[in-house]
């Protein structure tokens, strides 16, 4: 069939809008209609070659639409489910038997990949194979043949053209908080940068009663927001003294948990510095490969404190993106006051608002 699609042909280029063909999903693949798409600096890097990734490729990782056609060897998904597209996972190896999917072995070939396991491309032009499958779904097509494990049924109740960002970087968000550091009710913890990802963690620091929720920003219109969606305290960081202010608001004792999704080598060690005692630092944001962060450990050792990283949350995506669903239901996780969006034609537009900080998360409206 033809589909229309935002296509990465050149390192750092503008994606290019155009119809390319799309084949017939295989036996373990799920034909996707989408509805929406979530814009992910995830997607900025793979488009800046930061990770590399082949030429031409179709990007998107936060899709969510409805299922038009269900190849033979798929269980659990039928033809007209709402679905939120996920990060794709082999499966096979150990850390998907063991249940951490998110660490899958073969990760950087699923995710990046742009290509099924036999080679192929679902999508192409005049001959010429264009990248699919970039984290198991290529969702900056109208259409995508998406991998079995990608694919999350949600409730047919819930906003489907705004369920995308659920997939990723809300899923990371949330996750790094509910998944990873699971912090008990009256605890304190600090989040470096308030894009999508940090207010996904404020939001689930308030729904588990968190008592001290602090936002850092340098934007002091999302550091508002912070505050509406669960912050009790902000932190403009390029006006204010960061660890004058911490300090004031811990008593001086530091704080729980931190949490990072800037991939700044500088915060990193800023939000190191912000723990007390058996804190724990927990790093999200994709940060180049190589990039390097220094950490004080003569003093610090008493503190007995803790540094992880975490990708996408530590989910498994089919039990943890439904749970978020639960949550918004709730009026626990408003999500929806962090969309913009904007039509495929104007999806460049939409990467530029999102580096510029001026939206949140955008999302392509099918």
């Amino acid at each position: 069939m033809i589909v229309t699609a935002a296509v990465s042909r050149e390192k750092g280029a503008p994606l290019v809008v155009e119809e390319l063909e799309l084949d017939a999903p295989r036996s373990t693949e799920v034909r996707v209609r989408m509805v929406g798409s979530g814009i992910c600096h995830t997607d900025a890097v793979a488009r800046d070659r930061i990770y590399p990734v082949p030429e031409p490729s179709v990007f998107g990782h936060e899709g969510s639409g409805v299922v038009e056609e269900v190849g033979s060897d798929v269980r659990g998904v039928q033809v007209g489910d709402h679905v939120v597209l996920g990060p794709s996972y082999c499966g096979k190896c150990a850390f998907c038997r063991s249940g951490q999917p998110m660490y899958c072995e073969n990760g950087f070939t699923e995710l990046f990949g742009c290509r099924r396991h036999d080679g192929t491309t679902a999508f192409s032009k005049n001959g010429e194979m264009v990248g699919s499958h970039f984290f198991g779904q290529s969702s900056f097509a109208t259409h995508a043949n998406v991998n079995e494990n990608s694919v999350i049924v949600v409730d047919k109740d819930a906003p489907l053209e705004l369920l995308g960002p659920l997939g990723c970087g809300l899923n990371t968000g949330a996750g790094a908080v509910l998944n990873e550091m699971r912090p008990e009710p009256g605890t304190s913890i600090v989040v470096f940068g308030t894009g999508a990802v940090g207010f996904a963690a404020l939001m689930a620091a308030a729904a588990v009663s968190c008592s001290t929720i602090i936002g850092v920003d340098v934007h002091d219109s999302r550091l508002e927001l912070a505050r509406e969606l669960g912050a009790t305290h902000t932190i403009n960081s390029s006006t204010q003294d960061l660890h004058a202010e911490l300090k004031k608001i811990t008593g001086g004792r530091g704080v729980n948990y931190a949490l990072d999704t800037t991939a700044i080598s500088s915060v990193v060690r800023d939000a190191a510095d912000a723990l007390g005692t058996r804190g724990v630092l927990v790093a999200v944001g994709a940060a180049a490969p190589g990039e390097e962060v220094s950490f004080e450990v003569g003093s610090s050792l008493t503190k007995g404190w803790t540094f992880k990283t975490v990708i996408e949350g530590s989910a498994v995506p089919q039990v943890f993106i439904p749970r978020l669903v639960d949550l918004w239901k709730q009026g626990k996780f408003p999500f929806e006051k962090l969309v913009k969006t904007y039509s495929l034609k104007d999806i460049n537009t939409g990467f530029e608002d999102s580096a510029s900080g001026a939206v949140i998360k955008p999302v392509i409206a099918y």
